[in-house]
């Protein structure tokens, strides 16, 4: 049994997610209704195999209460949240997320994501509708891949993790409609996006 700790102060959605993912097999959820609950259950219950906190509880700054549970050391932490302004999965991610749960996904879709977040990949989710205008951070991305950097260089100068510097280049990847890396550059630059 994988053990997974859900943070919500909405009891109908709390009680939903848990009832899904105890519903798929497989997972002992335990779920709270506030970040001081949760922080307490993680010291004294901990490790979890995957912590899940609402983005907007409230009193609390999302990415603050990720950074606290992140702190702690006891599990990866993915957030949860019903709407995200432009750039906030990208921005969970560089803090420590393990993932980006939209509460919009369909039960299927969550548990697959949970799924994912267990097996240690970050989950993102990835419209594949209409590409829309690179991120700022996107930008930066796509030029140090036109200078020729390395994954690795590319976190280390934006002070990210490689695996965000991933998915960076999955999404502008995507969004560019290029086939890898290097085609992503040479359409950002045939666009003059760089």
């Amino acid at each position: 049994m994988r053990r997974i700790l859900l943070a919500d102060d909405h009891n109908l959605v709390r009680e939903t997610l848990a009832a899904y993912l105890r519903e798929a097999g497989g997972f002992d959820v335990e779920d709270v209704e506030t970040l001081e609950e949760a922080c307490a259950r993680i010291a004294d219950e901990g490790p979890y195999d995957l912590i899940l906190l609402d983005f907007r509880m409230p009193g609390l700054n999302g990415l603050e209460a990720l950074r606290q549970a992140v702190a702690l050391d006891r599990g990866p932490v993915g957030l949860i949240s019903g709407s995200a302004p432009l750039g906030l999965p990208e921005q969970a991610l560089e803090a420590g997320a393990i993932g980006f749960l939209p509460k919009t996904l369909s039960p299927d879709e969550t548990i697959a994501a949970v799924r994912q977040m267990l097996d240690g990949i970050p989950f993102l989710e990835q419209k594949s509708d209409t590409p829309g205008p690179l991120t700022p951070r996107e930008l930066d991305v796509v030029r140090a891949i036109a200078a020729g950097d390395s994954n690795k260089e590319i976190a280390r100068s934006l002070g990210v993790q490689e695996v965000t510097v991933k998915l960076h280049v999955k999404t502008l990847s995507r969004k560019l409609n290029a086939r890898n890396r290097t085609h992503a550059a040479m359409l950002a630059r045939d666009l003059r996006l760089i």
